[in-house]
């Protein structure tokens, strides 16, 4: 699954990560994820599954649209 600019802006906010961290985490470039988040540009698919497994690894769990809840694709924190 694909994550929208929109779940990776709040992945970040709920586990306090900073773009510089979630670029470190990823190995992805900080402007990559900038631009991604202002919709500016999709990044590749293979660089979107690295920013998702750096934020699921973090603790982010990405819904799809309709899961757990009527509406659109979210995000929430792990159980621990």
């Amino acid at each position: 699954m694909t994550i929208l600019p929109e779940q990776c802006r709040a992945a970040r906010a709920i586990l306090g990560l900073s773009q510089d961290q979630l670029a470190e985490a990823s190995k992805v470039a900080k402007a990559t994820i900038a631009n991604f988040e202002l919709g500016k540009r999709m990044p590749y698919e293979r660089t979107l599954q690295d920013i998702r497994e750096a934020l699921e690894a973090a603790g982010a769990v990405f819904l799809e649209n309709g899961v757990h809840r009527e509406g659109g694709p979210g995000v929430r924190l792990a159980k621990k």
